[in-house]
């Protein structure tokens, strides 16, 4: 890869990113994103203005997941009476890697930082939303090129 950031998750904005891939096997946990805007402050980025990129490689280094969850949800009749609800879902340990792939092709909603730890809001292509917790101790960015964003 052309460019690399360590640490600097907070200049990008993952929003509305693509989920291409995702892998977490022992050792590390890496997903692959496209639609990542690269925002002024990087340390990559020459411009002053925000750009975006495709194929971007996020690698969190020493990685535990600490939570898994598939929210729940509320449906409601035309009358606006509830007719279901579904609580959240915790996913076993034992189930991690099979869910990960319901992420797959999903968009991100949010990507927020605690401390060391990611949490990441995902919305599947099964119509279902996912929060993810990953603890870590370090980000990387790792990416191509940057592109111009659309006006």
């Amino acid at each position: 890869m052309k460019y690399k950031t360590t640490d600097e998750w907070n200049n990008f904005s993952f929003t509305d990113a693509y989920v291409g891939d995702i892998q977490a096997t022992s050792g590390f946990f890496h997903m692959e994103l496209d639609n990542i805007k690269i925002l002024s402050e990087n340390s990559c980025n020459r411009d002053i203005r925000k750009m975006r990129t495709n194929g971007l490689v996020l690698k969190l280094e020493d990685y535990k997941i600490v939570s898994f969850i598939e929210e729940g949800y509320k449906l409601y009749d035309a009358n606006g009476k509830p007719m279901k609800v579904v609580e959240d879902t915790v996913i076993e340990e034992k189930d991690y890697n099979s869910e990960l792939k319901e992420l797959v092709e999903g968009v991100i909603y949010t990507l927020e930082k605690e401390e060391d730890t990611y949490i990441f809001s995902i919305d599947a292509v099964n119509e279902r939303t996912y929060e993810l917790k990953v603890q870590a101790s370090h980000d990387v960015e790792e990416w191509e090129r940057f592109f111009n964003l659309e006006s």
